[in-house]
């Protein structure tokens, strides 16, 4: 059975048209638009294709490479009609993703075979972090492994008490010290807590960071250290999670965690609540740090595996 079919099944891949249904109506109706009345793909093509890409947040530099891309074919091919932009932008997207480490990952499977594996998630207030965290534990515990949930958010009102209502509503274990207690010290006892408990997995929540805040962004390397105190090569995923209704300040926000914290999977959730979703494609190839899963609904069940073909299929498509 090939992936696509395991993973995308005709119910998930209507949830990711829906997702998407926003990013890709102003997309491909600015495309459309573009090459009105053209016969050929021509440097006045180029330049609203070039147009199009930065305001899907595709990002300056990513459709710079896109756009040299699709020149050379122009060049090479001389005259390409306009009929074969949409196929030919398609195949160079997939192909760019491909290219920096973005890779289709065969089900919700853990980052080590290390027991307990530690997520470790890390983002800005507001861009889904704790519902990112529930969704994922449901995943695991639908799969039969153990899971608890550390409240290392203790700085936020009611973190604690949201992060604990996910776990009840997922059936996991969870563990907290309360509010304004020192994340590192909840870090390392959520571990300890895995350890003795048998656990599979323990996903760590973290404070909504500050970006721009230097002491605030030191505290992840403090919680990071304090956990691999208690078990040698922890964490084994640092999860940063971004919201895709921002844009390009999604892409700052990586960009500093990204300094801060050796951050090794990206979540990029409400993709169904924004024509921004070409952002995927930009942080992807800036980073090269792999996108795991994106969010395209409230459901418990739409946190998404992403699939590069699925995702860029399903952008084209009208």
């Amino acid at each position: 059975m090939s992936f696509f079919s395991k993973f995308f099944n005709k119910e998930k891949k209507e949830d990711l048209d829906a997702g998407l249904e926003k990013t890709k109506a102003s997309f491909l109706g600015k495309l459309s638009k573009a090459v009105a009345g053209k016969a050929t793909v021509d440097e006045e093509v180029l330049d609203e294709l070039e147009n199009i890409l930065i305001t899907s947040d595709v990002g300056l530099e990513t459709t710079v490479k896109i756009i040299e891309r699709i020149e050379a074919r122009v060049a090479r091919d001389k005259y390409l009609n306009t009929a074969e932009l949409n196929g030919i932008l398609r195949n160079e997207i997939v192909q760019l993703l491909a290219e920096n480490n973005t890779v289709d990952l065969e089900g919700y499977t853990l980052p080590t075979d290390q027991r307990p594996c530690v997520i470790m998630v890390v983002g800005v207030n507001g861009v889904g972090k704790t519902t990112t965290i529930g969704k994922l534990a449901h995943q695991y515990q639908q799969q039969g492994l153990k899971v608890v949930m550390g409240a290392g958010d203790t700085f936020r009102a009611a973190a604690v008490d949201q992060l604990k209502i996910w776990s009840e509503r997922v059936g996991c274990d969870f563990y907290s010290k309360g509010m304004d207690t020192d994340p590192a010290a909840v870090a390392f006892e959520t571990v300890d807590y895995a350890i003795k408990n048998n656990c599979d997995v323990a996903i760590i929540d973290t404070a909504g960071r500050l970006h721009t805040k230097f002491n605030l962004m030191k505290e992840l390397s403090k919680i990071k250290n304090s956990i691999s105190k208690r078990l040698d090569g922890a964490p084994h995923e640092v999860m940063l999670v971004l919201d895709a209704t921002t844009g390009q300040n999604a892409v700052e926000q990586a960009t500093h965690f990204t300094n801060a914290t050796d951050v090794t999977a990206l979540a990029l959730t409400k993709l169904d609540g924004t024509a921004k979703g070409g952002v995927a494609i930009g942080i992807s190839e800036q980073f090269s740090i792999p996108i795991k899963y994106i969010g395209v609904g409230e459901r418990i069940d739409q946190l998404q595996i992403f699939n590069k073909k699925a995702f860029v299929d399903s952008l084209f498509e009208a």
